[in-house]
């Protein structure tokens, strides 16, 4: 058999050419690395399957270039509801039109458009590339020279030399057994049926998505699209749903009749399970998405872990190949990323336990325990706001004690639309794709030289029109400056009074570069960027 090698070593082969993996080489090729995106379809999986993203993954694909084509796919919802076995409104989680991130809190979508979209873009950015048709048998790497891949295709076995490998290529992983890595199991495993529909016939629908806690039959239900509509249930068999039982499933929602307008798009049975990878990278070689963990869907935030790993890494990976960055902050990708999906992961399963009141004799106690929470004044609305944890603390997470447990280090900075030159524009187009300074008043030349250093844009406040909304966050913070990372977590603050940031022995060995940083890739508005940088 002949075994072709490509001769030129590739800075980054990505493994799987789904959401999460084409989103990595969008947002790599912002920080101008180049990629290969492996597939072993050829074209897009054509069957929906995840349908819901907050806000935080829509600023993501804002960082990706694909804001304004998502944004014509997309459909705001309300939020969640949870009902009793009889329908009744037990608890209600509102989500925002417009959220700290700057879009809809959450999102509904068809995966198979989000990904047309994503793909659109790929074929516009020179420095990706789409092998479709290539399934891939083989990563190895000796620990010195780079990751060897290997990928069958129409014409043959193929070997491709890279600098890195991202694995994005599912629950299935091949490339997690080249990790060596075992899943942790978090404790949850149910089967249930899902069914996507397509109809003009009037929904009972709030907008939003409904959960139905009721251990006999719990149930989701979400409007998706202009017509289309989605049922999750959990039977007690796998049997596929036939016209009269489906017709008694969804009549609390429609009205069915003999040849209504009622088409099944797609109806499956899948195994919700909790999982996490032990590891998520081994050398050169690394875990995303579902390769790296797994949820129920109960909180929507399946896709949405795949997409912050993706955010997460990209940066990191960059400032590694591109600027000469000291290899270690790659360790810092599992160190954030792992505790942060955990916990959604367990969030997800305890919504889970809610809806089904669980199979074992705490069941009913739990459903006590339910019906006692979601009284509380107050707790609906805190919920919603707070479903995101912010960052551990890390080498690029410096929370100082002095700051309190609220402060802003390991959360996001909120992005709200911002005035410059007449011209209104969301803040992160200002800053670019690299680290930045937001500050009250012009910083002191300590700040100044951390920014240099790192090649991070300063922006003054008081240059800006936000309606003082960034004033208030900072001050609510009790800082004067923040030092933000170029996926927007807040990494470190200059304190009220202070004169420079709290933890800069910590990561500036981490973060030192031999090279100059590249240009910022974003479009932004050069004659807007004038009044606001150094």
């Amino acid at each position: 058999m002949t075994v072709e090698t490509d001769s030129a070593e590739i800075p980054v082969v990505i493994v799987g050419a789904g959401p999460v993996g084409v989103t990595a080489a969008l947002l790599l090729a912002r920080h101008g690395v180049r990629s290969v995106v492996l597939e072993r379809h050829q074209d897009v999986y054509p069957l929906p399957r995840a349908v819901a993203a907050d806000d935080e993954v829509r600023r993501i694909l804002q960082a990706a270039g694909v804001d304004e084509e998502f944004d014509a796919i997309a459909r705001p919802a309300r939020g969640l509801r949870l009902l009793d076995a009889r329908h009744r409104v037990m608890a209600e989680f509102p989500r925002a039109a417009q959220g700290a991130h700057g879009f809809p809190q959450t999102s509904m979508f068809d995966q198979p458009a989000l990904e047309r979209v994503l793909r659109a873009a790929l074929a516009r950015a020179p420095e990706c590339e789409l092998r479709a048709g290539a399934e891939v048998t083989g990563v190895e790497q000796d620990g010195t020279g780079p990751v060897q891949v290997t990928y069958r295709g129409a014409e043959g076995d193929h070997v491709l030399l890279a600098d890195a490998v991202l694995g994005c290529d599912g629950a299935g992983s091949v490339t997690r057994a080249a990790v060596g890595s075992r899943w942790e199991d978090l404790r949850f495993e149910e089967r249930w049926t899902v069914v996507d529909v397509r109809t003009s016939l009037p929904v009972r629908c709030w907008e939003g998505v409904d959960q139905v806690c009721d251990p006999a039959r719990p149930a989701t239900f979400m409007r998706i699209g202009e017509d289309r509509y989605r049922w999750e249930f959990r039977l007690p068999d796998d049997a596929q749903l036939d016209h009269e039982r489906l017709r008694e499933l969804v009549a609390p929602w429609v009205d069915l009749s003999t040849g209504a307008d009622f088409e099944v798009v797609r109806q499956a049975q899948y195994t919700f399970r909790a999982r996490t990878a032990d590891r998520w990278r081994s050398g050169r070689v690394f875990l995303l998405g579902d390769a790296a963990h797994l949820t129920p869907p109960f909180i929507g935030q399946g896709l949405c872990a795949g997409l912050r790993d993706a955010h997460n890494l990209s940066w990191k990976l960059a400032r590694v190949l591109q600027q000469g960055a000291e290899k270690r902050l790659l360790e810092t990708y599992e160190s954030e990323r792992r505790p942060h999906a955990r916990r959604m992961i367990r969030l997800a399963v305890a919504m889970g336990w809610a809806m089904t009141g669980g199979q074992d004799g705490a069941a009913a106690l739990r459903r006590g325990a339910l019906n006692a929470a979601v009284r509380i004044p107050g707790l609906s609305t805190a919920a919603a706001r707070d479903l995101t944890p912010p960052l551990t603390a890390g080498p690029l997470v410096r929370r100082p004690s002095r700051l309190g447990p609220r402060g802003p280090v390991g959360g996001f900075c909120p992005q709200p639309w911002v005035n410059v030159g007449g011209r209104p524009t969301r803040l992160d187009e200002l800053l670019g794709d690299s680290f930045a300074v937001l500050a009250l008043a012009p910083p002191p030349p300590t700040v100044t030289a951390v920014a240099d250093g790192l090649g991070a844009r300063i922006l003054s406040l008081t240059d800006l029109d936000d309606d003082g909304g960034l004033a208030t966050w900072l001050r609510e913070g009790r800082a004067d400056a923040v030092l933000l990372r170029p996926d927007r977590v807040v990494m470190d603050v200059v304190p009220t009074g202070g004169h420079d940031f709290t933890g800069t022995a910590g990561w500036a060995s981490l973060l030192h570069t031999s090279r100059r940083p590249l240009p910022a890739q974003r479009t932004t508005r050069t004659i807007l960027l004038r009044s606001t940088t150094r």
